[in-house]
């Protein structure tokens, strides 16, 4: 009898469970093909100008997103003065004054330029130069093994070595990180002592007064970095090198990076002399994030965040980036998804645990927005159970040559953090879409390093367990051409819904995710 009780209870314990979870698709399917074009139509628009972070597009795309979360009713945390979450950032616009190496006197804009986010020195002289190669310091592969560079000036070169098909540091035939982060490149010289950078790109044969104007104006700088962390960066025209190692080494040293060649044991220093003068002029600037809640019922002081990040790349003189995948389409998503959640809580379903709706700015510019919330969390974030973040769902990946490349999604963090996700994730997945969910991203060794490439990665490293959810790189990622009508609707609303789903069930179970998997450590 005691048996036939237990499994009775049991029975009507997963029927409590089903009916929850019928009750969510109901709502999952006001998410639509129609709502999620008109919502991108406006945030993608020109209007929006590229919503970079920083500028009156960005702006623009906040004033909007707060409107649409205060016309569906979600609550502004009260520790802020409406939906915005604003964080401090800096302008900094460059005035070049005279570079002079040896005898030549180079010109701005021609020869070199000065980086964004250089020092707050208003010289730099030497005449001790030496040449650190990549510019690497790895494991796998070190520049700075065999020399000596405190206190001096280092020239370092575009891009990583490669033995074969392979580069060199990842052990495959992806570029890992260091090929493509000159800011990884100068924290690391920074470290060792460094006086100040020459950085040669070797693929740029000349400068664009288009570059050249955008290098000194208004360059954003986000102050988790400060000015005694950085150096002077210096990008010189790989034709001037010999100026300073002579034509025989500039030419040998050109040679071997055009072959890809490693760099570690090419000894090469100078004693020419070099002096820079410039004037940097810091102006306080800032930007947002915007944040609405539905509130919970039993289990209201528990979390579950849904993010995406809204800023893109802006505007490059009269073009504009209107980033309608990257992250036009999370934005709406969660747009979206604060709908469907107000609509249930307006007929008396609504989640059992709060439900926060926040997209970020800054995504671009280095996870900004959400780095500084989860440096300054409105809700604890020991009670957040989980932050699921949509970073680009509204396309299909045109190099995913294998299954129903018009049927997936790319799912990355799921069995990280905690061992309850995965499995939810996977059973709301079988009940209601049946997607393909694709782990190719989820390895933090992966070359792309996808884990830590969007916003929810400030989650992660406070330990609340993620999934970002992701399409892949297409052909106009990061390009003018990311535009409303390159977007499959279809797919985005199955992916929107799916997201929905999974937020639906940890906003109604009976127990918070547990942590109990260390979080991955960065890895090259």
């Amino acid at each position: 009898m005691k048996r036939l009780l237990l499994a009775g209870i049991a029975l009507i314990c997963t029927g409590v469970s089903f009916s929850q979870n019928d009750q969510g698709w109901k709502y999952a399917k006001t998410i639509t093909q129609q709502g999620l074009k008109a919502q991108l139509s406006i945030i993608a628009s020109a209007e929006m100008e590229g919503r970079e972070t920083g500028t009156e597009g960005q702006r623009k795309a906040a004033a909007y997103i707060e409107s649409q979360f205060k016309a569906l009713g979600l609550k502004s945390p009260s520790t802020l003065k409406g939906y915005q979450q604003h964080y401090p950032l800096y302008s900094d616009s460059l005035i070049p004054g005279k570079l002079k190496i040896g005898n030549d006197w180079l010109v701005y804009g021609k020869d070199y330029l000065l980086q964004p986010g250089t020092s707050n020195e208003d010289h730099l002289n030497s005449s001790d130069i030496v040449f650190a190669g990549y510019g690497i310091s790895d494991s796998a592969y070190n520049d700075y093994a065999s020399r000596d560079v405190k206190g001096k000036i280092i020239v370092i070169l575009n891009g990583e070595p490669k033995e074969g098909d392979n580069y060199l540091v990842s052990g495959t035939n992806q570029p890992s990180r260091w090929g493509f982060s000159l800011n990884m490149k100068a924290s690391k010289a920074k470290e060792l002592g460094a006086k100040g950078i020459i950085y040669v790109n070797t693929t740029m044969g000349s400068i664009s007064p288009m570059l050249a104007e955008s290098s000194l104006r208004g360059n954003l700088t986000f102050p988790h970095v400060s000015d005694k962390e950085k150096l002077t960066v210096i990008s010189l025209l790989s034709s001037r090198l010999k100026d300073i190692f002579g034509e025989a080494d500039a030419n040998k040293i050109l040679k071997d990076v055009k072959e890809k060649e490693p760099l570690n044991t090419l000894n090469i220093s100078s004693k020419t002399d070099m002096a820079l003068s410039y004037k940097r002029i810091r102006k306080e600037s800032g930007a947002s994030n915007v944040i609405g809640y539905i509130e919970g019922s039993d289990k209201k002081d528990e979390y579950v965040f849904l993010t995406g990040h809204y800023d893109h790349l802006g505007k490059k003189g009269d073009v504009i980036y209107y980033g309608a995948d990257d992250d036009g389409s999370g934005t709406v998503t969660v747009i979206e998804m604060a709908q469907a959640f107000a609509k249930a809580k307006k007929e008396g379903r609504g989640p059992r645990r709060t439900v926060v709706f926040m997209t970020v700015s800054g995504e671009e510019k280095g996870l900004w927005g959400s780095e500084y919330y989860s440096d300054h969390p409105v809700f604890p974030l020991d009670k957040t159970t989980v932050d699921l973040n949509t970073d680009m769902i509204g396309r299909i990946d045109p190099n995913r040559n294998y299954g129903d490349s018009t049927n997936y999604i790319y799912v990355i963090g799921n069995d990280k953090l905690s061992s309850d996700l995965d499995p939810i994730s996977k059973a709301v997945n079988e009940k209601f879409t049946k997607l393909e969910l694709d782990y190719k991203f989820n390895d933090p060794k992966d070359p792309e390093r996808i884990y830590y490439r969007s916003d929810h990665y400030n989650f992660a490293r406070k330990g609340v367990p993620i999934i970002f959810y992701f399409d892949g790189i297409h052909k106009d990622y990061h390009k003018p051409t990311d535009t409303v009508d390159k977007i499959n609707f279809d797919i985005m609303e199955k992916r929107a819904r799916y997201i929905f789903l999974t937020a639906w069930d940890i906003a109604n179970r009976d127990n918070m995710l547990v942590r109990d998997i260390p979080l991955p450590s960065e890895v090259r």
